[in-house]
Formats: structure tokens, sequence, C-alpha cells
């Protein structure tokens, strides 16, 4: 587990270079912000989290617990479930809005532009 990535990940390249295709400009990685957020658009105070689908318990197949060591890893998925939801609440309550992008989603280029235009609005800059 050491030599698994926590930033600059394959998705997470997928998503920062759709954004800065689409003209958005973001920060990477504040550490300010709970959960220390992916991307950053200070202006519009929006983030963006990139989960890998296995390490934060998506649903889809990449997402499914090892059969083995299952008192290992589903106490450990569980807390980075709820760690994730401590972070998104605490940006809400301060006022930021929050996307998660999962590594699947990443596959589909034209389904996650139009997810971030949703997101984040059309620039208008």
């Amino acid at each position: 587990m050491q030599s698994v990535r926590q930033e600059d990940t394959g998705p997470e390249l997928v998503v920062r270079r759709i954004a800065h295709g689409l003209g958005y400009r973001y920060r990477l990685h504040v550490r300010d912000l709970p959960g220390k957020p992916d991307l950053v658009f200070p202006r519009c105070r929006k983030v963006v989290f990139v989960h890998g689908c296995f390490w934060h318990g998506h649903g889809c197949s990449k997402g499914q617990l090892p059969r083995s060591r299952l008192e290992y890893w589903g106490p450990k998925i569980a807390s980075n479930i709820e760690r994730d939801k401590k972070a998104r609440d605490e940006l809400t309550r301060r006022g930021w809005q929050s996307l998660t992008i999962w590594q699947c989603q990443t596959k589909d280029t034209e389904t996650l532009s139009k997810a971030l235009i949703g997101f984040l609005g059309v620039r208008t800059e």
C-alpha cells in the first residue's frame, strides 16, 4: 500500500486535463480545506474529489472488497467512506460545494466533460 499514489493518479490527471481543456483554472490539493480536495476552484467555492473506486468503496466492479482478509479491508474501506463524508459535510458547512468523480467515470470523457460543466457552470472568461 505504501506505493499507492495519493496525488497525481491516472484518474486525477484525466479530470485535470479535461477541466483545463474546458478553460477552468484550479488549485491542487489545498491542505487548508477538509479532505484536501484534488481540484479546488476558489472563485466559485467548489471542489472536486477524484476517488479510486476500491479505496473509497464505490459500488462498481472495481470497488468490490477482496475475498481475503475481510477483517482488515472491511473496516479500512468503511473508515475511508466515513472520513470522506465528514470532509464533504465540513466543506458544505463552510460554504463550499463538492463533486465526487469516481475512477470508473473517467473512462467516458464526454460524459465527464458534461458533468464538470454542469457542476462548475459555463466559462465566462
